[in-house]
């Protein structure tokens, strides 16, 4: 009995084994017919060659119609690996200039499907990307002695002019998480990286084309298949209109070499970046080829940080330029009128214990002078007043009202230009203060931020921004880098007015402060230069001194004709003294430039003289 019970058991044990083999072997049969496409890509490929038709990107013009961007020709060396047999491996990496271990590590990452996630051996896969002519021209003559290789023609960027690299941006090899953001690329593809290149990818790149060729038995190309009718011919990108003045972007970049700084221009009525420098700078001609990426990792190793965009990325205290925010804000709150109060100022703010330093000027002083001389007690009474003013209640209530006014004016959170890496800046709230002072503090606390010191921070283009917002009489348009894209509409926001929580009538106050910083016709002037350096133009302006904790911050922001003004400006910097000895002088040539077409003799002479100007960083303020 045992012995049949044994052979019983077997019986079920073999039954149920040969079953499992049969499950295996139907699911593999699924897996490799219906799940994958391995047999297909094999099938097709030994009949039919999908030949990728690149576009052409679409070239940028900067405002005036001039080319900054084109492109030229470049090749790919691409390769199907089931179709290299007996390669002479040494030969060809003679002919392409190429070590042996560079070799071998192509081969590894292309195999490699974490790193390449669209890897078949019966597909192109790019091996070496942006060969010149010349280099292209040897391995052409080469190519019958490596077979599974081909060449792929494609274009890479060049420019115009050394100039602008932040804002332009660049373009390289797509990553694996920009493969499997959007399934238009596959490896070797390029896409933007930095700047309006990235920003614009969509418009720039274009639709890829194919064209479907018919192999024979041997795998040689007999023609076009089915004549071509199935082919689809690539669509070139849309060229792109800048705001950008290349001549007034050169200068900035000219008068800010040997400093660390940026300049930000907007045309008022438009939102336009007329101009966007960062300082230092770097070629834009570094980042195209095949050194792009040694070239980007030395300039990412260098400790002025070049590759950092401070227009947009620079947070910093924006110094007495904010009090023309802050005058706008007592001006609608009621803290402040047109004539009264006139606030004292004995050489600064004194209230109690508690002194914040000022210059020699007349005392007392109403809202106009007090722009016109910078007066820091001012601004200080004005804040002081708001926060402990009954009418909110309290303190955190106080600030609540003037952060919502200090926001809907640009600061505090990303403008939403067209470029990536836009900072927001800071503009503290009550909460940020109570945490900070457990709940206990007023305005005598805090009094630092009524000019623009303390945890205030904005970047240069939130200030530019309020220099154009003052200009309009209370309205911007987020500022942005291209004026049009072909064929196509700009996005709405950079074409709808946006309105701050400030009165339009309140404006003209500041305005007047502002053209009598310039003019002196209240006495004392902080932007006088501005005014030498531009004769016969109703310029308005405002300094801005940042402290920091070595030399200050030199900052400059204004803009010109006093009525329809076509730029305001925005200069800052680092480590620059007074704002009236870089800020001033480099914003009024840079306002000649724009609004004459050229520097005057004159100018141009201080032109030279500043651009040869050396301001002295110690590693520990980097």
């Amino acid at each position: 009995m045992a012995k049949d019970y044994i052979l019983e058991k077997r019986k079920y044990v073999i039954g149920m084994a040969a079953v499992v083999i049969v499950f295996i072997y139907v699911f593999r049969l699924f897996d490799l017919q219906i799940m994958t496409d391995d047999y297909k890509k094999n099938a097709d490929s030994n009949a039919f060659l999908n030949k990728i038709q690149y576009p052409s990107r679409g070239a940028i013009y900067d405002r005036n119609g001039k080319l900054l961007v084109f492109n030229q020709p470049a090749y790919d060396i691409t390769f199907v690996p089931r179709e290299v047999t007996q390669l002479d491996t040494l030969d060809l990496c003679r002919t392409l200039n190429i070590t042996l271990e560079q070799f071998r590590k192509r081969m590894k990452d292309v195999k490699n499907r974490w790193m390449n996630p669209g890897y078949s051996k019966y597909t192109h896969q790019t091996f070496l990307t942006q060969l010149s002519a010349e280099e292209c021209g040897v391995f052409q003559e080469k190519l019958f002695k490596f077979p599974g290789f081909y060449i792929q023609r494609r274009t890479i960027r060049q420019y115009t002019y050394n100039s602008a690299g932040h804002a332009l941006g660049d373009i390289g090899e797509v990553s694996k998480k920009d493969i499997e953001n959007d399934d238009y690329y596959i490896r070797g593809d390029y896409i933007g990286k930095q700047g309006i290149e990235k920003s614009y990818e969509k418009y720039l790149r274009g639709e890829k084309g194919v064209e479907i060729l018919l192999r024979d038995a041997h795998g040689r190309i007999q023609g076009h298949y089915m004549d071509g009718k199935l082919d689809r011919p690539s669509i070139p990108g849309k060229n792109l209109t800048l705001g950008i003045d290349i001549e007034l972007q050169m200068l900035g970049e000219r008068l800010l070499q040997h400093k660390i700084g940026a300049i930000v221009a907007i045309e008022p009525a438009t939102g336009e970046i007329l101009c966007m420098v960062s300082s230092p700078t770097f070629d834009p001609h570094l980042m195209i080829g095949r050194q792009r990426g040694k070239n980007h990792r030395l300039l990412q190793m260098d400790k002025r940080k070049p590759l950092l965009n401070r227009a947009i990325m620079g947070a910093y205290p924006p110094g007495s330029t904010f009090k023309t925010a802050q005058a706008l804000t007592f001006l609608q709150e009621g803290i402040i009128h047109e004539d009264y109060p006139s606030y004292p100022c004995a050489h600064g703010f004194n209230y109690g214990g508690l002194h914040v330093g000022c210059h020699g000027h007349a005392s007392p002083l109403s809202l106009v002078p007090a722009i016109a001389t910078s007066c820091n007690s001012y601004f200080c009474w004005g804040l002081f007043r708001m926060f402990g003013d009954k009418k909110y209640g309290s303190p955190q209530n106080a600030i609540t009202v003037w952060k919502d006014h200090m926001v809907s004016q640009g600061f505090g959170y990303r403008l939403g230009t067209d470029l990536p890496g836009e900072q927001r800046g800071l503009i503290p709230n009550a909460k940020f203060y109570d945490k900070a002072y457990r709940g206990s503090w007023n305005g005598l606390t805090v009094i630092s931020i009524s000019i623009g010191q303390g945890e205030i921070l904005a970047t240069p283009l939130q200030i530019a921004n309020l220099g154009a917002t003052i200009a309009n009489r209370g309205y911007f348009i987020t500022p942005h880098i291209v004026k049009e894209i072909q064929d196509n509409e700009l996005d709405s926001i950079y074409r709808t007015p946006r309105y701050p929580t400030i009165d339009r009538e309140y404006y003209e106050e500041v305005v007047k402060g502002m053209r009598a910083a310039v003019d002196g016709s209240t006495g004392s002037a902080t932007c006088r230069m501005a005014g030498a350096i531009l004769p016969g133009v109703a310029v308005c302006g405002k300094t801005g001194t940042a402290q920091n904790r070595g030399k200050d911050h030199s900052v400059f922001m204004g803009f010109a004709p006093m009525d329809n003004p076509k730029i305001a400006i925005a200069v800052y910097v680092e480590n620059g003294g007074f704002g009236a000895t870089y800020g001033v002088p480099i914003g009024a040539m840079m306002m000649d430039q724009y609004l004459h077409g050229k520097l005057s003799p004159e100018n141009e002479i201080r032109a030279e003289e500043f651009s040869n100007r050396v301001i002295l960083y110690g590693d520990e303020e980097r």
